[in-house]
Order: C-alpha cells, then sequence, then structure tokens
C-alpha cells in the first residue's frame, strides 16, 4: 500500500507542469552548454563549470529516466511506449565519459542529440515527428515522380544546351544539379535568358519545369504533409480524450449503445404484444 502511494506521489511529480518546465529547461540549458563549447578562447574556471553541469544534467536526465520507469504499470509498459526508448538511448548515450582522447570527441557528439529529448517532452513536437514519419512512404512516390520529371528534363537540356554552357550542361548530372538550382529559383532567370539567346523559344521549357516541379509537386508534398498532420492530431485528440475529434467519436461510440438498446427494447415490446 506504501509503494502504491509513493508510486503515485512519484507519478504527480511528473505530470506536474513545473516539473515539466524544468525538464524542458534543464534540456535547452543542455544544448547551450554544447553552443558554448564551441567557441575558442573559453578560461579555464567558465569550462569547469561546464563540465560541472554536464554531469548535473546527466545525473538529473538519468533520475528522470528511472522516474518515468518507477511510474509505468510495469518494465514491458515502460518499454512499449517508443519516446521512452528513444529517450533511454539518448541518456545511456550521454554517460560515456568525456575524458580520454579516444571517446572525448564521441562523448560530446553524443551529447547534442540530448536536445532531441525536447521532442519526447513537448507534445506538439511529437505531433509533428510522427506526421513527418508517417509522410514520408506517401511522398515516395511523389518524389518518384519527381526523379522522372528530373531525369527527362535534365536529358533534354543536356541534348539542347550542351553547347551554350558546358558548366551547366555538360551531362546528365551536371544538368539535374541545374535543374534544382532553376526549381528552388536560384538565378534561374539567368540561365534561362543564356540560352534564349540561341534557342529564343528555350523559355517554354523553364517555364513548363518550373510549374511541375515547383508548383505541382511541391503542393502533392505540402498537400500529403497537412492531410498527415491532421491525422495526427485526431490520434491525438482520440488518445487524450480533449479536442472535436474525441467528442465526435464520444457521440458515435454514444449513438451506437443507445441505437442498440432501442433496438432491444423494441424487439421486446413486440415479443409481449404477441403474447
Amino acid at each position: 500500500m506504501k509503494l502504491v502511494k509513493l508510486q503515485s506521489k512519484f507519478l504527480a511529480l511528473r505530470n506536474h507542469g513545473l516539473f515539466q518546465g524544468f525538464v524542458i529547461a534543464v534540456i535547452i540549458l543542455s544544448a547551450l552548454m554544447i553552443g558554448v563549447q564551441t567557441y575558442a578562447g573559453i578560461p579555464d574556471w567558465f569550462n569547469h563549470i561546464i563540465k560541472l553541469l554536464d554531469y548535473f544534467v546527466t545525473i538529473f536526465f538519468l533520475l528522470e529516466i528511472i522516474l518515468r520507469l518507477i511510474t509505468s504499470e510495469s518494465i514491458k509498459g515502460f518499454l512499449e511506449d517508443p519516446w521512452n526508448i528513444f529517450d533511454s538511448i539518448i541518456v545511456i548515450a550521454s554517460l560515456m565519459p568525456l575524458s580520454g582522447s579516444e571517446t572525448a570527441l564521441l562523448g560530446r557528439l553524443l551529447r547534442i542529440f540530448r536536445v532531441l529529448r525536447l521532442i519526447s517532452i513537448i507534445p506538439e513536437l511529437r505531433i509533428l515527428l510522427n506526421a513527418f514519419f508517417t509522410a514520408i512512404p506517401r511522398m515516395g512516390y511523389v518524389s518518384l515522380l519527381m526523379f522522372i520529371i528530373f531525369y527527362i528534363y535534365a536529358a533534354v537540356g543536356s541534348i539542347l544546351f550542351v553547347q551554350i554552357n558546358e558548366e551547366l550542361w555538360g551531362n546528365i548530372s551536371i544538368s539535374m544539379l541545374t535543374l534544382f538550382r532553376i526549381a528552388t529559383f536560384e538565378g534561374w532567370s539567368d540561365v534561362m535568358y543564356e540560352t534564349m539567346k540561341i534557342y529564343p523559344l528555350s523559355w517554354i521549357y523553364y517555364l513548363t519545369f518550373i510549374f511541375i516541379v515547383a508548383f505541382v509537386f511541391l503542393n502533392m508534398m505540402i498537400g500529403i504533409v497537412v492531410e498527415t498532420l491532421q491525422e495526427e492530431h485526431k490520434k491525438e485528440s482520440l488518445a487524450s480524450g480533449e479536442g472535436e475529434t474525441a467528442d465526435i467519436h464520444w457521440i458515435k461510440e454514444h449513438t451506437i449503445e443507445i441505437k442498440t438498446r432501442l433496438e432491444r427494447i423494441e424487439k421486446l415490446l413486440e415479443a409481449h404484444v404477441k403474447k
């Protein structure tokens, strides 16, 4: 009984807004420490303070993971949450000591990833990351079709414009890089006017490419990301039981339940009338 009360107290501490804010502050502190260490000419006393703060951050993160483990229903439940595994890996990696010539660089590099813990702490960032990974497979087909368009236009460009500027249209690989520059609107008009001196109608080549790639495909990708983000918001709303999606889901469930009860009552009344 005492263990259950202690666990409930730890759970209340973990879910408290001030504690969550303190965790975010420690993560930001860790990021600032990494940034400060990139500057040259830092005094030795300041480096000593940074090392002490690094020990504090590492120990705090370790205690915070242990707190999560204690407040979980079971070890299996803790491991079933991918964010717990994600944070645990980052914390364990940051335990690597900074002393020693071989492990010092690796230890500093691994500590950079502690900033990623903000994703697991802030729900909005989790939604964005989930939407990003969910959208990648859908964007793969759009990217494949975009690559085909790039390849066709690069082949045409390398055939028509190689004599005008070999640096931009020397082969299909260089032509694809040039087309990428055009798709990002980086000095694309200079490239177009250069070829228009020889081929006055070459503007059709550039404008059709920009319309297909920069407008059509880009908007398709934006649409996929927006749709995926909406789906992730709905999932989060259902999981938390808050928001419009959760309300609609509650209404649907209770409507079905009421409908089932009405059907039962109707059957009972029909059976009573027949008697």
